[in-house]
């Protein structure tokens, strides 16, 4: 055994990097991606997005499911639904990858960054309250590493103050609120399929609803603000589609849609692997505090489910004698490769300057602890 850490010169613990998050990919996927281009004549906007729209809404129970390029344009599509002034205002998570405030900030809306919870680093529904004024129209809720927030609370908060709740569920597909699945939950919710995502489709998204209105708006939105209903035009006798709204080009490939179909199949072994694999987690860490009989390391508390899409640890930096920066950097020479998920939006520079002098206290004291531990199902 090394007698040196490899930060100080020694050998590092492993020839090669363990990444913090990767795909998990096998046969049937590739044979999924290749019968597009055998089979189908369509490599976009064809039957393997309506096929995948259809499987997402079954899976989760929402009436209407639209597929998209990424979860950004997810985000977008759900916040432009919502015809936002200058002056309105979405509260949004402040831990969290700055896509959850950069949709508010397309739409020329004001984020209002609400701080999180100390133990789960969710959004927290007690400081939601405080922060709601005349001009507050939406939530967005991020479910961090994959647990499901306090929607009892929040959807309560939203009901009361007549505001729309997007659930940013990037990390926690695949898990349900009591017994309702992420995607059916609330009024609005955006999916992920990057690779390091439950599943994947290379890049990708999704957004799930149960409300009309909003499928129909981000539908044209996705598509240029085009209505791409060919009966319509066939029976008015249309000979274009015609641009009612400005909209975006977020279509999704049926190439990826295919990969997703495949991948949807295996979603629940995922989480559960997942779920093993945090456990072996949790059971080395409570082994290292007994061995010292101190908290040096904890880890989020659950409570709601969770799909662990990362494993998040948090370090008791008054029981350690070094700073997390150093842990991180020791533990990347091992060829370990631990992340930090997230900054807080606000402290990024290019918020930072639009909206200077945001300090929230959980927020602050969190990004000083925490490190993301490498974890996917291989």
């Amino acid at each position: 055994m090394n007698s040196k850490l490899a930060i100080h010169g020694g050998t590092p613990i492993r020839q090669n990097i363990l990444q913090y998050g990767k795909q998990t990919i096998d046969q049937s996927d590739k044979e999924a991606v290749l019968s597009v281009l055998d089979e189908n004549n369509f490599l976009t906007t064809g039957p393997k997005v309506s096929e995948f729209e259809e499987k997402c809404k079954k899976y989760c129970g929402a009436k209407y499911a639209i597929a998209v390029n990424s979860c950004t344009a997810a985000l977008h599509c759900a916040v432009a639904s919502l015809n936002l002034k200058e002056t309105d205002e979405v509260i949004v998570s402040s831990i969290s990858f700055v896509a959850s405030a950069n949709c508010i900030l397309y739409c020329n809306a004001v984020p209002v960054f609400c701080d999180v919870e100390e133990d789960t680093m969710n959004i927290d529904p007690k400081k939601i309250e405080i922060l709601i004024n005349e001009n507050t129209k939406a939530i967005i809720a991020v479910d961090f590493a994959g647990q499901i927030c306090d929607f009892e609370n929040i959807l309560k908060i939203a009901k009361k103050y007549n505001l729309v709740v997007i659930e940013d569920a990037a990390h926690s597909w695949g898990v349900k609120l009591s017994n309702k699945y992420v995607g059916n939950i609330c009024d609005i919710t955006t999916l992920s399929f990057h690779p390091v995502k439950n599943m994947t489709t290379c890049e990708g998204g999704m957004i799930l609803t149960n409300n009309e209105d909003f499928y129909n708006k981000m539908l044209s939105f996705r598509q240029h603000g085009i209505v791409m209903d060919h009966k319509k035009r066939d029976k008015e006798k249309q000979l274009v589609a015609t641009m009612d709204n400005l909209g975006f080009n977020y279509r999704i490939p049926d190439i990826l849609c295919s990969l997703g179909i495949s991948q949807l199949s295996k979603l629940d072994d995922f989480i559960s692997k997942r779920l093993e694999l945090s456990n072996i987690y949790k059971n080395e860490i409570n082994k290292l505090n007994y061995k010292y009989n101190k908290e040096l390391v904890t880890y989020l508390n659950l409570k709601n489910e969770c799909t662990y899409h990362i494993f998040v640890i948090k370090l008791n930096l008054n029981e350690i004698s070094v700073s997390r920066d150093e842990i991180f950097h020791a533990l990347k020479a091992e060829n370990i490769g631990v992340n930090l998920h997230y900054i807080p939006i606000y402290k990024h520079p290019y918020y930072g300057k639009k909206f200077p002098n945001i300090l929230l206290p959980i927020c602050e004291k969190l990004y000083s602890q925490i490190l993301t531990l490498p974890l996917y199902p291989n």
